[in-house]
């Protein structure tokens, strides 16, 4: 049995390679690094695989989310509610942009935004609502939508983990995570469904205006050079990230089938066990393209599965340990223990498992039984 990896990069690279060797040199022989064709072909590509109209590629998937709250026009003080438990980037921009960051509690189930709890922290400083498609699993949009309607806000879907998966509207049709909200917003990290070798990011909108002004923020707030029309950043997608990212896209629905197809056999093995609460996997749509595999246990000792598995060469995660909530950079005298009684236990209880294109029957059936093992002793 080859080496267990928490994500294999180097197989997925090896059926790509002369692609992704071929596009890189072309880069490098024509020298254009920046704003260069493969970049303005990745984004026509992007936008055609989301049925979007608008992708603004830049240098990462946390100034995705700032360079999108930026273009909204929020302004420090306002409130943006968003999920506990999540990684800190997303409240992360909120601060740095001086808004204001609500943290609120998560379902059990999905571990994305709890809508209730979105009702309960609305104030009239909110503006902002960012779900989070955690782990891969689509958030409730059509009730996050409702909300943001009723209430005149903005939703800003953070798509960092859901690249690809598809939302199964009340009527029936589907749509593209990140392309639901008034912005989305993701990220091309080399572990993610879609990554590149190197950072990368991308904001997705159907607003032409918004559009237009994200254009301008991501290159110094230029649309014409030296005249600066807005305040931006400098963000800019590489043009051989671009390159590796095209070579890529069209094996994406692929990639998040094997990982949907490994999921299924992880759970055929787990699903039984007492102590084991396997993720949902749907039967009948496609809303979950697995960034992690995570479980939840409950009645054993979390860190001594971590450490036996490891003792095994098996690679696992705690995705996340600490909530924000209780994280030194964002405590805040209004959060309530008792609001946040699922991501608490969340923290206790969660444990991913390798999750990634190249796994095997071999591989899963030796993680399944090394965890068994552990349970059962």
């Amino acid at each position: 049995m080859k080496k267990i990896q928490m994500v294999d990069l180097k197989g997925q690279y090896e059926p790509i390679k002369e692609q992704v060797n071929r596009s890189i040199q072309e880069v490098i022989d024509t020298t254009a690094f920046i704003n260069g064709p493969e970049v303005h072909g990745f984004q026509k590509e992007l936008e055609e695989y989301l049925n979007v109209k608008h992708v603004i590629p830049c240098a990462n998937g946390t100034d995705a989310l700032q360079i999108a709250m930026m273009g909204l026009g929020l302004k420090p003080g306002d409130e943006v509610i968003t999920a506990d438990f999540t990684f800190a980037a997303t409240v992360e921009v909120i601060a740095l942009l001086q808004l204001t960051p609500v943290l609120v509690d998560v379902n059990p189930y999905g571990f994305n935004i709890d809508v209730e709890a979105i009702k309960r922290a609305i104030t009239p400083k909110t503006k902002a609502i960012v779900p989070v498609h955690l782990f891969g699993q689509v958030a409730d949009m059509d009730a996050i939508m409702e909300i943001a309607n009723e209430h005149n806000l903005f939703v800003i879907e953070d798509n960092a983990q859901g690249i690809g998966a598809n939302y199964t509207r009340r009527d029936g049709s589907k749509v593209k995570t990140g392309t639901i909200g008034h912005v989305g917003s993701t990220s091309f990290f080399p572990s993610k469904n879609l990554g590149c070798y190197g950072d990368g990011g991308a904001i997705f909108t159907n607003d032409d205006d918004l559009a237009h002004t994200l254009r301008g923020i991501v290159n110094h707030g230029m649309y014409e050079r030296y005249h600066h029309d807005v305040v931006g950043v400098n963000s800019r997608l590489d043009s051989i990230q671009a390159a590796v990212l095209r070579a890529k896209l069209p094996h994406l629905d692929t990639y998040n089938t094997k990982r949907r197809a490994a999921a299924r056999k992880y759970t055929e093995r787990l699903r039984d066990h007492a102590k084991i609460t396997t993720p949902l996997i749907c039967e009948i749509c496609d809303c979950h393209v697995f960034h992690q595999y995570t479980l939840r246990l409950k009645d054993c000792d979390r860190d001594g599965l971590v450490k036996h598995l490891n003792s095994k060469d098996i690679p696992c995660g705690v995705y996340y340990p600490i909530p924000l909530h209780r994280q030194k950079a964002y405590t805040d005298p209004r959060y309530n223990e008792a609001d946040f009684s699922v991501t608490n236990q969340l923290a206790k209880e969660v444990i991913s498992l390798p999750m990634h294109t190249e796994l095997d029957d071999d591989q899963i059936a030796y993680i399944c039984d090394s965890i068994l093992e552990y349970l059962n002793a």
